[in-house]
């Protein structure tokens, strides 16, 4: 007999779905209560369903309402359930699933659903063959209810209906979707595609064995005049790139000239789906195949041409990079593979980055911080292989300034950081400066100092100053006095935390940290040019403070801003030498790489500057940086900077004193004496020849000394290849005492006894 409800427990039930719907917070609560209560009884599920599936004079969303609770019991609950009840649901499911309702019916696909992922599709083999049955129904709300149901079994399940466990109901379902390619309603069409397109990704068998028609299906309904007809042909072209891209390469070029006019779709989810398209394309294979077959490029951009020739604002950088690679065809061929993908993902992500500028929801969120990370990873592989674009991609990126909010502000900044970072000096062109500067500067003056978003702007400015040197000069003084202001500020915000922490906050160092960043990017970028702006300022007083800071992050700041103006604009550093080698040489501790690694190039600097006159220093930093230098593991950073920063010290000592130079044991002149002969500072190499030459006339033990040296290991003989080669008359001179006396004998001593290898050298 079948189950029937009490009429007094179901206007209780119905009482209850009324208060539910109250905005009342302790109506809410009550209701909460209840629910819990009632759930302690079996059959209350059968009211539930009742009231979807029966009660039609009842309002719909109190149907839903009590379709949705009845769904959460499941989830929940519903291995509890007695048999009787879940017959009894899914009996009403199968057979209202045609309800007049559309939001009836989706609520029952959905209920359906939910029974089904609990493991019931094993145990309900009646489900699928009856609702595959029902799309032949010629009552639309049974197709269309039936279709729906079918939709999200197809999302929740798909590897499920892909296996032997289910006798592969694949085999029957995909063909059959196919068949509703071609229905009269576009709902309909578009459960269709939205089923099929489930099992794309994970390449079903069963669509493997269509899949040509499938793609003649979906080209079928390219121009269909549904949105979501068009947002999941779409959507299927993006994932069969992925999978079955040799099956669209035939087609590639309609496939391309449809989603460029899909990405200008008035459906803003549509357009967005293409977007996608590029993207996905962005990183596959085909690229490299695109550009190595010369007519199928050719075809494709043709595509891209005629569809930029509106003059649509986000093609507009599409149609002048196709100029531009045409006009370079023949130079294609010869690019290599990495090249080639490097200029497609290009196009791809500049593209991308228009069509997502162009978007005003909050939607396009999602799809914007994956496209300018993305394009700022490109930015870091091509480096200078962009330079031939920079017009196209500032164009992109500074109208981006006009359109993301600031979440997406904070990565735009990246990505032009990253840019100025792998292109340099070549982004020092009035061209691109006129259209940089502006806006950055703009959003400058907009966030006050206590701003946190000065953060990621401060880092874009450093790495934009060092890339534009010169071209910064407009711009650098009102960037400069800023930064200055803000390191001033916040040492002082931090004394007067340390005296009065009661009645003070401590101060955000970071603003300090990217300040004295961005200071070094004007030093390194604006060279001399620098020297005015520190001469009208106290920078050299307030760098001594921040030498002394208890954080880290602030003296590894701080030295480098000081290696920077050391090289700079070194007449304002040379009066406090005296007091900075001391805070210096306190900082060559390796336990704080960072702050090791830029106080040891900040020293090698001040020693290259201060020649002679760093002798009376040298004891100060020296046994520091040999510990260093004899550290276990010591990173290759590091590394070399001790001990370009070592090869300063000595050669110093070498020309103004032997007995101090003396105190270097021959293991580390060995050392020294080889980064000097194959290092790539010649300002260095030239400083240190002159240096050895000079005194060598004074003292001819040194010369001993230091070819001596090179012979303390086998792997030196390199650096004494190179030196020969290059000072072969000076080595048989009596500039130097004729160490050749000394050299050939050594030669032909190791001869006998080294390796192949060596004895070749």
């Amino acid at each position: 007999m079948e189950w029937q409800p009490d009429e007094q427990g179901l206007q209780q039930v119905l009482h209850l779905l009324k208060d539910s719907q109250s905005p009342n917070t302790a109506t809410q609560r009550a209701v909460q209560q209840k629910l819990e209560q009632l759930n302690q009884f079996p059959d209350f599920n059968n009211y539930l369903i009742f009231v979807l599936t029966r009660l039609k004079t009842e309002d719909e969303p109190t149907r839903s309402l009590s379709g949705l609770i009845l769904k959460n019991n499941v989830k929940v609950h519903y291995q509890n359930f007695p048999p009787a009840v879940a017959h009894f649901i899914k009996q009403e499911c199968l057979n209202n699933i045609g309800d007049p309702s559309p939001l009836i019916r989706a609520t029952i696909g959905i209920l359906i659903t939910t029974i089904s992922t609990k493991g019931e599709l094993q145990t309900w083999p009646e489900l699928l063959p009856q609702l595959c049955n029902m799309l032949n129904s010629e009552d639309y709300n049974i197709c269309e209810g039936s279709f729906g149901a079918l939709q999200k079994i197809c999302e929740d399940s798909s590897e499920l209906l892909d296996s032997d466990a289910l006798n592969r109901p694949l085999n029957i379902m995909i063909p059959k979707f196919l068949q509703f390619f071609k229905h009269c309603s576009p709902k309909i069409r578009s459960h269709a595609i939205a089923c099929v397109n489930q099992f794309i990704i994970g390449r079903a068998q069963a669509l493997m064995d269509n899949i040509d028609t499938f793609i003649e299906s979906l080209f079928a309904l390219a121009a269909d005049e549904d949105s979501e007809v068009r947002k999941n042909v779409c959507r299927a072209l993006v994932m069969l790139l992925e999978v079955r891209v040799d099956r669209l390469i035939p087609h590639m070029r309609s496939i391309v000239e449809y989603m460029l006019q899909r990405s200008q779709d008035p459906d803003e989810n549509v357009a967005l789906e293409a977007c996608e398209f590029w993207l996905t394309l962005a990183e596959q294979p085909i690229l490299t195949f695109l550009f190595c077959h010369k007519s199928l490029t050719k075809s494709v951009f043709a595509s891209v041409d005629k569809h930029a020739q509106s003059q649509t604002l986000h093609l507009k950088p599409i149609k002048n990079m196709v100029l531009v690679i045409e006009i370079n065809s023949n130079k294609i061929s010869m690019l290599n593979k990495r090249q080639l993908k490097l200029i497609s993902r290009f196009l791809i992500y500049i593209y991308f980055l228009k069509c997502t500028t162009v978007t005003k929801t909050n939607k396009t969120n999602s799809w914007v911080c994956p496209s300018i990370s993305a394009f700022a990873t490109l930015e870091e592989e091509a480096c200078t292989e962009l330079v031939p674009y920079l017009s196209f991609i500032l164009d992109t990126l500074v109208f981006a300034f006009s359109k993301y909010q600031h979440k997406n502000l904070l990565i735009l900044y990246d990505a032009i950081g990253t840019l100025a970072d792998s292109v340099g000096h070549h982004l020092n062109q009035p061209e691109y400066i006129q259209k940089l500067m502006p806006p950055l500067i703009q959003k400058w003056n907009e966030l006050k100092d206590e701003d946190k978003d000065l953060f990621p702007l401060l880092e874009c400015l450093s790495s934009v100053a060092t890339a534009l040197q010169s071209g910064f000069l407009p711009y650098c003084e009102p960037v400069y006095q800023r930064c200055v202001t803000l390191v001033q500020k916040n040492l002082a915000q931090a004394m007067m935390y340390n005296q009065h922490p009661d009645q003070y906050e401590a101060p955000d160092k970071d603003f300090m940290i990217v300040a004295l960043d961005l200071l070094s990017g004007l030093a390194e970028g604006l060279g001399a040019h620098v020297e005015q702006l520190v001469t009208r300022s106290n920078v050299m007083t307030l760098i001594f403070q921040c030498m002394q800071d208890t954080m880290p992050e602030v003296r590894q700041s701080s030295f480098a801003l000081l290696g920077d103006l050391t090289k700079a604009c070194f007449l304002h550093v040379k009066p406090c030498i005296a007091e900075f080698l001391p805070v210096l040489g306190l900082n060559l501790n390796p336990e704080f790489i960072s702050v090791c690694n830029n106080a040891t190039w900040a020293i090698g600097e001040i020693a290259i500057q201060m020649g002679t006159e760093m002798q009376p220093f040298v004891a100060l930093v020296l046994n520091n940086l040999v510990e260093i230098i004899n550290r276990p593991n010591t990173p290759k950073t590091l590394l070399e900077n001790t001990g370009k920063c070592i090869q300063q010290a000595y050669c110093q000592c070498i020309a103004s004193s032997y007995t101090c130079f003396s105190c270097f044991p021959p293991s580390i002149l060995c050392t020294f004496s080889y980064a000097n002969v194959f290092g790539n500072d010649s300002r260095r190499r030239q400083s240190d020849h002159g240096a050895l030459c000079i005194r060598s006339r004074d003292v001819p033990e040194l010369c001993d000394l230091y070819l001596g040296s090179f012979f303390h290991t086998q792997g030196s003989f390199g650096a004494l290849q190179k030196i020969c080669e290059d000072s072969s008359e000076l080595l048989d001179s009596d500039a130097l005492n004729r160490p050749l006396n000394i050299m050939i004998p050594k030669f032909l001593q190791f001869f006998k006894h080294c390796s192949p290898k060596i004895r070749s050298v």
